[in-house]
């Protein structure tokens, strides 16, 4: 053979390995992409353990049955938590009883300690734990109403820096915008979501921004409101959020997630969706979790993270929901998540109450042990405010302590 002719064979062959070379980078390039900083130590995880944590639930029993206090929280749901650089824990709720707490009995007689009709209801507030009691209660509400017939509600925080790479540190915490709405919209229609940003050490709120307008959105059940949970994985802050389809007879909402840099939440153009197959900025994002029916989530829940493992927490599918947290695990944040499994019943008071909002507490965990709390609420929306005022027990969060382990 002439030699031109090896030379162009061996050219060939090195072309031929060097593409083959660029298209597993490539590949290695989009599976990690896909898996978002998961994969590496990875394993099944599911329920090992759970028991009732008595010593947080009475701390807020405690606070908000204190006489002292005139014009404080006394009850509330939607609860989250961020540990703040200075130790305090900062906790975070949407609908919020302020007001005097007074002892039993009730005005029935009842043995319960209870709060006057009168008592102010307030969309949101925040209240401050240091060294595992709670102190203060930040005026309130924190984040006002952006509009006539709209209000806000806080979910999950964190604390980042001011922009990407500064050493100045923020309170980020994120906002669902919802507006009145007639049935079966009893909890709002679903508007955007918001990021609030607070300065440090003063928690004073220095500007909240817009990052996901769904007005346009003309199906309400189809709008997505993201910041139920968060996780921090490197690089990134991995956002969740789910639609109504709940409010919209479907046995369950789906579960999606965007990604933001670490210092990005504040800007909407750094925000990311998860389309199906790629992130991006200028597609809608599509569910990662959620087939309507047997599998998907409740209107709010939470992921953890744990040695390389994502673990969501959210109320069960169907009649279930009403008591029973389930789970689901996955390598990766856009799936594919599997489940549901390890179903647990946590403790409810007496009466006609549901259990909601599971949320997981990283910032009170530890040493294999994972704090979750769960809110309660009277299951008729009609007179449910009379209810809770003639108990103020109900309308406050419980905890548990959960363990995970690798599934069998």
């Amino acid at each position: 053979m002439p030699e031109d002719g090896r030379t162009r064979r061996r050219s060939g062959t090195v072309g031929g390995l060097l593409l083959v070379l660029v298209l597993v980078a490539v590949g290695v390039r989009v599976l990690s992409d896909r898996d978002g900083g998961g994969g590496a130590g990875c394993t099944p995880r599911t329920l090992g353990s759970w028991s009732a944590d008595d010593r947080l639930t009475a701390e807020f029993a405690r606070y908000g049955d204190d006489p002292g206090r005139a014009d404080d929280w006394t009850g509330g749901d939607g609860t989250h938590s961020v540990r703040l650089p200075d130790g305090r824990l900062l906790w975070l709720f949407s609908d919020t009883y302020l007001g005097a707490v007074y002892g039993p009995p009730n005005p029935l007689g009842e043995p319960y300690s209870w709060r006057d009709t009168t008592a102010p209801l307030v969309r949101n507030s925040a209240v401050l734990m240091r060294g595992g009691r709670l102190e203060s209660t930040l005026p309130a509400p924190l984040f006002p109403d952006p509009a006539p017939n709209q209000w806000r509600w806080p979910v999950a925080a964190r604390v980042e820096p001011r922009s990407p790479g500064s050493a100045e540190q923020v309170v980020r915490v994120l906002l669902w915008v919802r507006t009145t709405g007639p049935y079966p919209w009893i909890y709002g229609v679903p508007t955007a979501t918001e990021v609030a940003t607070l300065s440090l050490p003063d928690l004073r709120v220095e500007s909240v921004t817009k990052v996901l307008d769904e007005q346009r959105v003309g199906d309400p059940s189809r709008r997505v409101l993201f910041g139920t949970t968060l996780v921090e994985d490197g690089e990134w802050t991995y956002v969740f959020g789910g639609d109504d389809g709940q409010a919209a007879s479907r046995n369950a909402s789906s579960a999606y997630v965007a990604r933001v840099p670490v210092g990005g939440l504040a800007e909407p153009g750094a925000w990311e969706y998860w389309d199906g197959s790629a992130w991006t900025t200028g597609a809608r994002p599509r569910p990662v979790l959620g087939d309507g029916r047997r599998t998907g989530v409740g209107s709010a829940f939470s992921v953890v993270r744990q040695d390389g493992t994502y673990v969501l927490f959210t109320m069960a599918a169907g009649a279930k929901g009403l008591a029973a947290v389930t789970s689901y695990w996955a390598c990766s944040p856009t799936g594919p998540w599997h489940g549901p499994q390890g179903d647990f019943t946590p403790p409810l008071p007496a009466g006609q109450v549901a259990a909601y909002n599971p949320q997981t507490h990283p910032s009170v965990s530890g040493g294999g042990r994972l704090v979750l709390s769960y809110d309660v609420n009277w299951l008729e929306a009609a007179g449910a405010s009379a209810q809770l005022n003639r108990n103020v027990s109900l309308y406050r969060p419980r905890f548990v302590t959960l363990r995970l382990v690798p599934r069998r």
